[in-house]
């Protein structure tokens, strides 16, 4: 059995009062979750700094009590850290996988998470019935294809975060005629962080439009939908 990883010191400035549960996640992940494949037997060593800390500035960009739909959930990534930071919000777990499902509900109820359901599930089959207010995703495809399976699950004005690495402005650059296809009203990269040392996460933005939304609207301004 692998020996926990000492959490670093700025996991209390990061998940606050909440950070013993941040610990246990970690412990699960570097544990449990390599021994299911879940996570790379490499990646134990970094699961802060790649990881939690990676994921954990995306809850800034949440709004008080939404209801969150983490698609292609995983081993809980980005999911779960945003739970355990945001007791406030409503979090949804959608994964495809059986034993990635049975290892979420696993961690859910180890950690006592009473705002997160799981869900075993193609984000596809949810299309028109989830009303989501955020969608996020990590690692789960790229972001044509991803925004295709995403933007049904958002309610009009929603918003999906999808975090990407360092090619996500090539990303959505190729992305951008089928985010007008799909009726989105706006998209932005945006590079985040847990301080300016920290490696930044980097997140593709896009706003769900209303069922009204026409093409014209996405280009005013000649932004070619980026916000302004």
């Amino acid at each position: 059995m692998r020996n926990p990883q000492a959490p670093p010191a700025k996991a209390v400035d990061v998940f606050g009062d909440r950070a013993a549960i941040a610990v246990r996640y970690a412990d699960i992940l570097t544990s449990t979750g390599v021994e299911r494949g879940l996570l790379g037997p490499r990646e134990a060593d970094r699961i802060w700094d790649r990881h939690l800390f990676n994921c954990a500035p995306l809850s800034a960009l949440i709004p008080s009590r939404d209801l969150v739909c983490d698609v292609g959930s995983g081993a809980g990534l980005p999911g779960i850290v945003i739970a355990i930071m945001r007791p406030d919000i409503r979090m949804v777990l959608v994964e495809p996988l059986l034993r990635r499902t049975v290892f979420l509900s696993e961690c859910v109820a180890e950690l006592a998470l009473d705002n997160v359901t799981v869900i075993r599930g193609r984000a596809e089959e949810r299309a028109g019935r989830m009303n989501a207010d955020t969608v996020v995703a990590r690692a789960v495809a790229p972001l044509e294809r991803l925004a295709g399976w995403a933007l049904p699950l958002l309610r009009p004005g929603g918003q999906l975060l999808a975090m990407k690495g360092e090619t996500a402005r090539s990303e959505l650059d190729v992305a951008e005629k089928q985010l007008l296809g799909l009726g989105a009203a706006g998209w932005e990269l945006l590079e985040i962080g847990i301080d300016s040392a920290a490696q930044p996460t980097y997140v593709v933005r896009i706003l769900a439009g209303g069922p009204k939304q026409t093409r014209a609207s996405h280009a005013r301004g000649g932004s070619g939908g980026r916000f302004q």
